[in-house]
């Protein structure tokens, strides 16, 4: 009964949440709120836990967002439509690194978080974030639907 309470509760705040979210224009802060509540309740972070956890989590989430810019700005020096061989070849090897890349960053942190969380709720967490993703899409979409129709 409490698992079945707190999920409806959990979802309740997530649609309120992202009803909200999307009413003020897509503001980044805004989905770093809900995550963190999110993340908060569905992995149950004592005090102690959320103190040790949220540093390490925000320096992999600002890690990982570098990542993302570098390769945007290298997406953008290119015109997909009309790529050479070489400048393929190029960016074909640069995605392959980002994706090593990525992966290296997140195995560090993880590394980490497990130091401060249990690994049950390390690997939670890596499911919630996933969980997380679909979840805006979703929300997103809705919105987009009803604003079609």
């Amino acid at each position: 009964m409490k698992n079945k309470t707190r999920n409806i509760v959990t979802i309740l705040f997530f649609l309120i949440g992202t009803t909200f979210f999307y009413g003020q224009n897509n503001d980044w802060e805004k989905i770093k709120s809900l995550k963190v509540a999110f993340f908060t309740e569905q992995l149950e972070l004592s005090s102690d836990e959320a103190k040790g956890f949220w540093p390490v989590y925000d320096d992999f989430e600002k890690e990982l967002h570098k990542l993302y810019d570098d390769r945007r700005e290298l997406k953008k020096k290119y015109n997909y439509n009309n790529l050479s061989e070489k400048d393929s070849k190029h960016l074909l090897e640069t995605y392959l690194e980002f994706e090593k890349q990525k992966v290296e960053i997140t195995k560090k942190h993880y590394a980490k978080i497990s130091k401060v969380l249990s690994y049950r709720k390390t690997y939670k967490l890596a499911r919630l974030e996933e969980d997380f993703k679909r979840r805006l899409i979703r929300e997103y979409r809705n919105k987009h639907k009803k604003g079609k129709q």
